[in-house]
């Protein structure tokens, strides 16, 4: 089973999420404080993080960034509803994905799951050693990429999505072909999560001599990674 954190100091709110995914079969742990879920998070028992973005004596995106560098655990964010800003913010600082206060406790479950599956799948990926598509090498098992002999430090969103596009090298991939794959779920309309990603990958891969990104934007298509 699934050990699932919930850090939130809405202290009902987090208890019925506990209650309904432990009838969901996850092995589920609450903290109400960040803190005290920045050191639960460290501590390498849990397989995914619900991260509430407000929390009153640490800022939800410090917490997000302390984990990151140290850890790749999925981050599921909750977020005020309508509040683009700090899910842009999240998503740059390293979450996998966000869900939108108030939320049921399905729409919950249903983004836990789509993560957690993502995340299976990918580790159970045996078909290559690693794909190869010019400097870009892309070790599938490991989950590990090396960009002209360097090697990135990506979350786990950025590493399925550059994933879905290595393996359609040369091709336009439609964003919701990247969400449906890299995040599990329908791109929503206004879901601005896949440019997010996009942007954070494209700063760590750079620029070629000419100034343009090895990643492209096909207006009105989607994304395709050059093939060189």
């Amino acid at each position: 089973m699934a050990k699932v954190l919930i850090i939130d100091d809405d202290v009902e709110l987090a208890e019925l999420f506990q209650d309904y995914l432990q009838q969901e079969d996850f092995v589920v742990d609450a903290v109400f404080t960040g803190q005290a879920g920045l050191d639960a998070a460290l501590t390498g028992q849990f397989d995914l993080i619900i991260l509430d973005m407000m929390l009153p004596d640490i800022k939800g995106t410090d917490i997000l960034l302390n984990i990151r560098q140290q850890s790749l655990i999925p981050i599921l964010m909750f977020t005020a509803k309508g509040d683009d800003i700090d899910r842009i913010i999240g998503l740059e600082s390293g979450a996998d994905d966000y869900v939108p206060k108030p939320c049921t406790p399905r729409e919950l479950v249903a983004r836990i799951r789509a993560i957690l599956r993502r995340t299976e799948h990918q580790s159970q990926q045996n078909n290559e050693l690693y794909l190869d598509v010019g400097p870009l090498k892309l070790w599938t098992t490991q989950r590990k990429v090396t960009w002209f002999g360097t090697e990135l430090d990506l979350t786990s969103t950025e590493f399925n999505l550059l994933e879905v596009l290595a393996r359609k090298a040369g091709q336009v991939v439609s964003k919701n072909e990247l969400s449906e794959t890299a995040l599990g779920r329908p791109l929503a309309r206004f879901d601005r999560s896949i440019d997010v990603h996009m942007s954070s990958i494209r700063q760590k891969l750079g620029k070629q001599t000419e100034g343009h990104h090895y990643i492209q934007t096909i207006r009105g298509q989607g994304y395709q990674l050059i093939k060189e």
